[in-house]
């Protein structure tokens, strides 16, 4: 059986559907053309590669903290996607009850572009995800971890971090900031999502200077700790992305069938809710 024909969740990727929710007037950035993705678009992607389901990540781009892009989308395709949203640290139980309700189910903190202070400023906001059941999703760079890994080992929040942590690829695996975010591990609350290759590899497709990454987190994490994402609609991509290549990319990194069963299907099926849906 193919990667094609298996069954997958996509647990990295974004919607952009700026005529019918213009982004925010003080967005950093503004993703046009190719770049933009509507949730009608995104689900026949999914229909064409067989992904039975996908969680959708608010962008910091565009919309940042207006998850009404996000919240439609969940809403207008009953089942097939969860949500994280992007929130203030400030906001409260009450607004955070009510986008569980809508289906989102974490909340996405971005050090990468906002620094570690978006993270360690937010103690209260961590306390109220653990306490609802929610995740608090983490995208660093390089070292950032290093500062992070203490703070984040002492919250009870579930944890998942985007994109193998982003580590420099010249710099090996015994890099001050990715050795801290295998220390994670040890906390049995971190899911790691092995995505992004283009994000921090030195190459072009196939990304090879990133597999040892993949490899390395898949044997300190396990399977049970690590879900696949396409990053769709490929923002800032230096050159042309597909989604095909992509999930032939991940058969190759991960050709055991078992091993990607559980990495696109069940951790992410028991993680982010999709359980209950699958079943039915």
């Amino acid at each position: 059986m193919s990667v094609f024909e298996e069954d997958k969740i996509d647990c990295h990727c974004h919607i952009f559907d700026p005529v019918r929710f213009p982004y925010r007037d003080d967005t950093v950035y503004r993703p046009e053309g190719q770049e933009i993705g509507t949730a009608a678009q995104f689900v026949q992607v999914l229909n064409a590669y067989g992904v039975r389901h996908a969680l959708l990540v608010g962008p910091t781009s565009g919309y940042r903290t207006d998850n009404r892009c996000l919240l439609d989308a969940i809403a207008s395709y009953e089942g097939r996607f969860r949500g994280i949203a992007v929130v203030d640290n400030d906001i409260t139980r009450g607004e955070l009850v009510s986008l569980k309700r809508a289906g989102v189910v974490g909340v996405a903190f971005n050090p990468a572009m906002e620094g570690v202070e978006a993270v360690l400023g937010a103690g209260a906001l961590f306390d109220m995800l653990a306490d609802l059941g929610m995740i608090a999703q983490v995208q660093v760079i390089e070292d950032q971890m290093l500062a992070l890994q203490p703070w984040l080992d002492k919250q009870a929040a579930t944890l998942a971090i985007d994109h193998c942590g982003r580590p420099r690829t010249h710099a090996g695996v015994g890099q001050a900031g990715f050795d801290a975010l295998l220390r994670l591990a040890d906390n049995g609350r971190t899911t790691v999502k092995l995505s992004g290759w283009q994000k921090y590899s030195g190459n072009a497709y196939p990304y090879e200077d990133t597999w040892q990454y993949a490899h390395t987190l898949l044997r300190v994490f396990g399977p049970q700790h690590c879900v696949w994402g396409s990053d769709w609609p490929f923002l800032r991509a230096t050159e042309r992305l597909d989604y095909g290549p992509l999930l032939t990319l991940f058969e190759r990194i991960f050709p055991d069938p078992q091993t990607r069963r559980q990495i696109q299907w069940e951790t992410p099926r028991r993680l982010f809710g999709f359980d209950a849906i699958a079943d039915s």
